[in-house]
């Protein structure tokens, strides 16, 4: 399916959520995002939309797969990924249409004139006590490659020491990426969107 039409035309993102289903197909009309799943179709005006959050999800089969939820009232929530299904243990990204879609759609919604709130990373109640849980377990860590090397396993500290290395590259990227906060629609922060 196409990411783009014809010059001029309104700008369409397209992509598959899950291998089985159908694709989200999505439109920048002049005055509402309009989708299209199967044979569900829909409308939400911009200024309707009451919230937008971007965050960086990180996916089994894709470690850098950004998302945007976006609320209006009387609605389900809508989620736009930045990655596309494209065979059983494939997730194809899609990082330059997707940063080009969620920046037109942040300008559109702020020029409708509604109240919407831009957010950005993960929910507080679940970003602050993960934090804790990683810096926790970060520390547990260092202190077992410590005391290995103390005790002369230097092979035990090198295992225990690879993984600490991954996991914190992998849950600080996470970690950093996510942090709760709010942003303006005409600035839109790079940690939540994929490198163009």
């Amino acid at each position: 399916m196409s990411q783009e039409r014809a010059s001029g035309a309104d700008p369409v993102y397209v992509y598959k959520p899950s291998l089985m289903g159908a694709p989200w197909e999505l439109c920048l009309r002049p005055d509402a995002l309009e989708w299209q799943l199967g044979r569900q179709r829909g409308r939400i005006p911009y200024a309707r939309i009451s919230r937008v959050r971007l965050s960086f999800r990180p996916a089994t089969m894709q470690t850098r797969r950004f998302v945007a939820e976006i609320w209006w009232p009387g609605g389900r929530r809508l989620l736009i990924a930045s990655t596309s299904w494209q065979s059983l243990f494939e997730q194809r990204p899609q990082d330059r249409a997707y940063g080009a879609f969620i920046h037109e759609l942040n300008q559109r919604i702020a020029a409708s004139g509604g109240t919407t709130a831009f957010e950005t990373g993960a929910p507080a109640f679940l970003y602050w006590p993960g934090l804790v849980l990683f810096a926790a377990t970060g520390l547990a860590l260092a202190a077992l490659v410590v005391r290995a090397l103390e005790i002369g396993a230097y092979s035990g500290a090198a295992m225990v020491g690879g993984f600490f290395a991954l996991f914190v590259w992998q849950s600080g990227s996470y970690f950093k990426r996510n942090r709760p906060g709010q942003y303006r629609p005409e600035a839109v922060p790079k940690e939540v969107l994929p490198d163009a």
